[in-house]
């Protein structure tokens, strides 16, 4: 029961953790964007518009233009789960998006984040 709770939180309340937690290391709102359109397949304008509808995360990701299929080379731990072994598929997208902005707090350079 409580695993569904998540999906009912909207994006746009914890995209402000996102950019935060990235600030906080010197990168920037515009890089949080760009790994999340990465992701997603969403352009800035849309992005945009989903925070201010305030969609659900599973709204969000099963409305997603266009997941990124290199998506399954995310590997790694956030909050002591693996991110390749989580069984379910919002969860999954959700910690695909952690580890992400993890790797972005961290330093790591945008080509890696990426996975080009």
């Amino acid at each position: 029961m409580a695993k569904h709770r998540i999906y009912s939180v909207s994006v746009a309340s914890v995209y402000p953790h996102y950019v935060a937690k990235a600030e906080r290391k010197g990168r920037t709102r515009a890089e949080v964007d760009e790994i999340i359109c990465w992701l997603t397949g969403h352009r800035p304008e849309t992005l945009a518009e989903e925070l201010a509808r305030g969609a659900t995360f599973e709204d969000f990701f099963a409305q997603a233009p266009a997941m990124n299929p290199s998506r399954s080379l995310i590997t790694g731990t956030i909050c002591g789960v693996r991110v390749e072994e989580v069984d379910e598929p919002v969860m999954r997208e959700i910690r695909y998006l952690d580890k992400l902005v993890d790797e972005l707090a961290k330093g790591r350079a945008m080509d890696r984040i990426l996975r080009k």
